[in-house]
């Protein structure tokens, strides 16, 4: 948790989510932690607001929850949390300087080493996820791909290929970018933990205790199946 919601000064709103409704309520008012985390529950009536970052991360969700439903693993939450974007973090994302830098920092993250470091094929190849986070709307000087020119770094087909295979996106000039998603007005910070339950006999016997319990209603012990398919749903109707 402490490696997704970094840094939190600012974050002023936690959840922890499973797509599910039996058991996901906390109460905000509640005393304990100092630090609350809400529920399923607590998130009704809100949505993510990303604009045209947000089938990005719809499409992620469903990377991520394949890959845990293929090792037969369930009960996994996806976190999540907001802070405003203060006014110069508005003005600023869209500049070209800021711009460049986002680039080499996505493109850093799987190159540890100088000549490994492709920086062209976010800016040359991918346009329309660049177009999406370059573009300042209402304003007369966005920018676009064709404006950006970096002669000293060649692209290659191969280079884009493997972009587009990692499912990359042009992460934000900020601490713990890997976990951040900036929206119109919000700042995100999204990651899935608790990857480890596997549906084992325990979990199936739990299964059909819950199913007993808890007729008709949506619980968090499901076969992996189940659980993956519901947990993107979620994702996909809460997105904007």
């Amino acid at each position: 948790m402490q490696s997704v919601f970094y840094p939190d000064e600012r974050i002023d709103t936690r959840y922890d989510i499973k797509g599910c409704e039996v058991g996901r309520w906390t109460d905000p008012a509640s005393t304990g932690s100092p630090v609350k985390i809400l529920k399923d529950n607590n998130f009704e009536g809100k949505h993510i607001i990303l604009d045209q970052k947000s089938s990005w991360l719809v499409d992620q969700v469903e990377i991520d929850t394949a890959f845990l439903r293929s090792l037969n693993v369930l009960d996994y939450s996806i976190l999540l949390a907001h802070q405003p974007l203060h006014k110069d973090e508005l003005d600023g994302k869209h500049s070209f300087s800021n711009l460049i830098v986002r680039t080499e920092k996505s493109m850093a993250q799987d190159s540890p080493t100088e000549e490994d470091h492709p920086t062209t094929p976010l800016l040359g190849g991918d346009s329309s996820r660049l177009e999406s986070d370059a573009i300042d709307s209402g304003s007369d000087h966005s920018i676009t791909c064709q404006e950006i020119n970096l002669p000293s770094v060649n692209s290659t087909d191969a280079e884009l290929q493997e972009f587009h295979a990692h499912h990359r996106r042009l992460l934000p000039n900020f601490k713990n970018s890997v976990h951040v998603i900036d929206g119109p007005e919000l700042r995100y910070f999204v990651g899935i933990v608790d990857i480890f339950t596997v549906y084992g006999l325990k979990k199936r016997l739990e299964n059909l205790w819950k199913s007993l319990r808890f007729p008709g209603r949506a619980f968090s012990t499901v076969s992996p199946s189940t659980y993956s398919q519901r947990f993107c749903r979620w994702v996909k109707d809460h997105t904007k």
